[in-house]
């Protein structure tokens, strides 16, 4: 069992599927997993990413968030060491059904995303009231 599975059951990490020849390499992104009573708090770190270069879509038991850096070399510009490299972001987590894609809300401020996953209605707490 892995240590995400563990610490958050409802959430796993989905291989990546292969890739056809035309596609853009990807890598990983560093990212966090929070879990509160009302949902889950994701947070992706996607630098060089803005707004209009992110992708995230929900569909039954994945979310998927790619994202494609800003940032152009120039042409005049020789790098001497350089540890990143100009590949797409790309994260795929699956679920058991447990987040309403309906209510998904996210922000990209400064190259962090941060998602808001609520969580359905019938996995909330609820108080029940004793007569």
């Amino acid at each position: 069992m892995s240590l995400l599975t563990s610490l958050v059951p409802s959430f796993t990490r989905s291989p990546s599927p292969a890739a056809p020849r035309e596609s853009v390499q990807t890598v990983k992104p560093v990212y966090d997993l929070a879990e509160t009573d009302e949902g889950y708090a994701l947070t992706v770190h996607l630098p060089g990413v803005a707004k209009d270069g992110l992708e995230i879509s929900a569909e039954s038991s994945e979310i998927t968030v790619i994202g494609f850096r800003a940032w152009k070399q120039p042409e005049s510009w020789t790098a001497l060491y350089r540890e990143s490299s100009d590949a797409a972001f790309k994260l795929v987590l699956t679920h058991d059904n447990v987040v309403d894609i309906d209510k998904i809300k996210a922000e990209l401020r400064d190259g962090v995303l941060r998602v808001a996953l609520p969580k359905a209605e019938a996995l909330r707490p609820r108080k029940i009231a004793v007569r």
